[in-house]
């Protein structure tokens, strides 16, 4: 069945398939370590047992997807050397090192504190077991700082020459700060806490409608949404920037994304069509004249680059083209629900029937966001693994398609088992913990307030 098609492709589609999988979880995991944190401090400051009731539910979420984010993270280290040994053979003494880097420094940190903050409750003092807390939340961030490193010199490689057809470090400094990396660790942190606060609202709003009206519910509710409405702004701005920083490095993936086929001033932004490769047109086009030349060049009739401008060295534009309209639909889509969320809950102790199903409906509209996203980022440097560096074909393995064929269809029916999985233990926590009589998983330390010597 796959022997017809082209195996680069087929490998791209599988790394593409395993890197989807992964990046739900520790997208999770980087945030929600930091709610946690939020929650113990909260405790600690109150002595009010509630944000420990909600510390109990979300460390077991987090615990969960700390799992599956490490076990998925596996396959992708096994694909750098089947189907991509010429990346590693031609970008290895960059790409290595940062990823020995985000072992040592960070995973190690969070799989040696992650033990005390799930079990250390009864044999640490209530301080250090925040201060776990606080660096498993640390080891998370600076696990995205070093894998962001990596993806962003990719995209725009920096701080390095061309020996022998192999690359070598000229300045570790601009490798890891080379010029997109700031916009995508800032943007991705971003995304990462739009997801988490869309969960904690959905899943709260799920126990709400289910009548479990607990203090413990309302305070992840409110902090939920309240994140999502702080932090959904701060996304559009750093998306702007971002995406003029992409003008600069990678005109191309801005040409594929606006949907722009030929050069030119006051290019309008498009705001639906159907790409056309074959007459380089978009169908059925609808589109806000000069508006694109606006927000990319803030000038009415500031050019940009189409198509036509690249020869056959451009991504294809119409995933590029649909998946940067989801992605901006969606986050439009968050801002709505989080500011009348955040306006409604700020006016009344419980939240509207409509809204909380709303919320619960948005559950994990954060990881559509952020797919959609990851697409653009990757799918936009096309033909390239490592832009204007080394092309995709080049660091393609001779591995025969019907091999990469059966093990992509073995990767991808394991990965939906395990999504519905996941989304299913998710809920049936949320209804386990809403069930009268549920005790601790982990037993409560003493607050700060009422038994100060606890911390000595």
């Amino acid at each position: 069945m796959f022997a017809s098609v082209d195996p680069v492709i087929l490998a791209r589609i599988q790394f593409a398939a395993n890197i989807t999988f992964h990046i739900l979880f520790p997208t999770i995991s980087i945030s929600l370590a930091w709610v946690l944190l939020f929650f113990k401090l909260r405790y600690g400051k109150t002595g009010d047992e509630s944000w420990m009731d909600a510390y109990r539910v979300w460390v077991k979420i987090f615990a969960l997807t700390f799992a599956l984010g490490v076990v998925s993270g596996i396959t992708m280290s096994f694909q750098f050397g089947t189907n991509w040994p010429g990346y590693m053979e031609t970008v290895g003494n960059i790409a290595g090192p940062l990823l020995a880097y985000e072992v040592l420094t960070a995973f190690f940190l969070e799989a040696t504190f992650l033990g005390i903050m799930l079990f250390g409750m009864r044999r640490v003092s209530n301080r250090m077991h925040t201060i776990a807390t606080l660096l498993v939340a640390g080891g998370t961030t600076l696990s995205a700082f070093w894998i962001l490193a990596l993806n962003s010199w990719m995209q725009t490689p920096a701080g390095f020459e061309m020996i022998d057809g192999r690359a070598h470090v000229v300045s570790w400094l601009a490798v890891i700060f080379n010029p997109s990396f700031p916009y995508r660790l800032v943007h991705m942190l971003l995304a990462s806490g739009l997801t988490v606060a869309f969960l904690l609202a959905g899943i709260s709003a799920y126990r709400w409608l289910r009548h479990d009206r607990s203090r413990e519910v309302m305070h992840s509710l409110r902090t939920g949404v309240m994140l999502a409405a702080m932090l959904i702004p701060l996304q559009i701005v750093a998306g702007d920037l971002h995406g003029l920083n992409t003008l600069h490095h990678q005109p191309a993936k801005i040409a594929a994304m606006e949907g722009i086929w030929k050069t030119e001033k006051g290019a309008p932004a498009v705001l639906f069509g159907l790409p056309n490769a074959t007459t380089r047109q978009n169908d059925f086009e609808i589109a806000i004249p000069k508006l694109a030349s606006i927000y990319l060049t803030h000038k009415a009739d500031g050019e940009i680059l189409g198509i036509d401008a690249f020869a056959d060295r451009h991504p294809p534009v119409a995933p590029l083209f649909f998946a940067f309209r989801i992605m901006v639909g969606v986050g439009l889509l968050m801002l709505v629900v989080s500011w009348l969320g955040a306006w409604q809950i700020r006016r009344r102790v419980a939240p509207a029937p409509w809204l909380a199903r709303v919320l619960v409906a948005m559950t994990f509209s954060g990881w559509i966001a952020l797919v959609a996203g990851w697409y653009v980022t990757e799918i936009g440097r096309q033909p390239y693994l490592v832009y204007g560096v080394l092309t995709t074909a080049q660091a393609a393995s001779k591995v025969p398609a019907t091999m990469i064929g059966s093990t992509l269809a073995m990767y991808l029916s394991l990965y939906l088992v395990l999504i519905v999985a996941y989304i299913s233990v998710v809920f049936h926590l949320a209804r386990k913990a809403g069930q009268p009589g549920a005790g601790p998983a982990i037993a409560t330390p003493q607050p700060v307030l009422a038994h100060p010597r606890s911390q000595q």
